[in-house]
């Protein structure tokens, strides 16, 4: 935490600029809150939300410097104006296995004109909790909470908060409209199962910006349902890179749309921009998707997409995906590929992916299996400009 604690003064002052400052204060110690890492604080946090929330004209919940031990909370709304939700100090997760068997640590549920804010830390204490991940060999496993939950919130901002450890996802957007993070610092290992940094679905005007996301899952995934995503000057890495999907894994799934992906980095993640379809499965739509200006270092799968996608056996080889693919855009992307094979696209034979463009790609590898590669299955589309690996469109 020491690396970035160099941030905050800037940060603190800039999450201030772009708050109201007229709400009422309600301070989480004068509902009996007690930064002594011991006491749960979870009751004092939630008095202090729901004098905040009922108040008109909206409230600010305060939580001052110092290190609260917090249960799982819910802060449900909707209120009578908006909630400023300030985190000055450092909240600590249980480590009581007792506790873990949640969807959610911290959760914020129908509200709207929500800000999140403060240049504080949420201590997932996801190390006493990774070893009860077994989702990838138990059908019927329990799931780990995530640090913390939107859902149905909307007109809502997110910035300067610290993500550490979380025990599955850090951050988790369900039924969200019009959100604006910015300022996210996620840290998790390499190792971490499941911890997406930022995890979307069936949310619309989503925008994610100005963000470090190092974790053991996808830095940002996007499901069905996620709809004008904008992703810009985010660096990756560790991490399983920028992902949409998996597609396709249920009946009458929603679409997904208009996802921008730009400006960002990605350093040594297992996968770099990926679109990621079950196979078999039922007929589905992902359109309209362009990432830009991306800088990889030390990159495995720069540009992949699999509509074979399969994370564990038995896989049918034979089965295909029903997930239309159109109108996909990749626009300078540079950098290294730690995979011979940097550009693989990979469609479905029953539904070509459609309208895929390739543009300016410049990527290396400096391996020994030999020079750099593309490779392409069932695709129609074009390539312009530069091409390393020459074009297989």
């Amino acid at each position: 935490m020491v690396s970035f604690i160099h941030w905050l003064p800037f940060l603190l002052i800039l999450a201030d600029a772009r708050t109201p400052h007229f709400l009422k204060t309600f301070n989480v110690l004068s509902y009996g809150a007690r930064p002594d890492r011991i006491t749960d604080n979870s009751m004092a946090f939630l008095r202090a939300w729901k004098d905040a929330c009922e108040h008109d004209g909206g409230g600010r919940v305060w939580i001052p410097r110092g290190e609260f031990k917090l249960d799982s909370v819910v802060f449900i709304g909707p209120c009578k104006g908006p909630v400023d939700f300030v985190i000055r100090g450092l909240l600590e997760a249980s480590s009581d296995p007792s506790k873990f068997f949640v969807d959610h640590w911290i959760a914020f549920r129908y509200v709207d004109q929500l800000v999140v804010r403060g240049g504080g830390y949420l201590l997932g204490n996801g190390r006493s909790a990774w070893q009860f991940n077994d989702c990838a060999t138990n059908s019927r496993c329990k799931p780990l909470p995530v640090t913390m939950r939107f859902d149905f919130v909307s007109n809502s901002k997110v910035n300067n908060i610290h993500s550490i450890d979380s025990k599955n996802a850090h951050f988790n957007l369900f039924a969200c409209h019009n959100m604006n993070m910015s300022h996210i610092r996620i840290l998790a290992p390499a190792s971490s199962p499941n911890t997406d940094g930022i995890h979307i679905g069936s949310s619309t005007q989503i925008k994610i910006t100005n963000s470090l996301i190092s974790t053991g899952d996808d830095c940002i995934s996007m499901i069905a349902g996620s709809k004008d995503i904008m992703v810009s000057e985010v660096h990756c890495g560790p991490g399983h890179g920028f992902s949409i999907g998996s597609l396709g894994g249920s009946h009458n799934e929603e679409h997904v749309n208009g996802i921008i992906i730009q400006n960002s980095t990605l350093r040594g993640t297992q996968n770099g921009l990926r679109i990621k379809t079950w196979a078999p499965s039922p007929p589905s739509l992902a359109s309209d998707f362009t990432f830009e200006d991306i800088i990889m270092e030390n990159v495995n799968n720069p540009i992949f997409i699999d509509q074979q996608y399969c994370p564990q056996p038995p896989c049918n080889g034979q089965a295909q995906s029903n997930v239309q693919i159109w109108n996909v855009t990749f626009r300078k992307v540079h950098g290294t590929s730690s995979s011979k094979i940097a550009v693989k696209i990979q469609c479905s034979k029953h539904v070509p992916c459609e309208g895929v463009n390739l543009v300016n790609i410049n990527l290396e590898y400096r391996g020994p299996e030999g020079p750099v590669s593309s490779s392409c299955l069932n695709v129609k589309g074009k390539s312009y400009g530069r091409q390393l690996p020459a074009g297989c469109l």
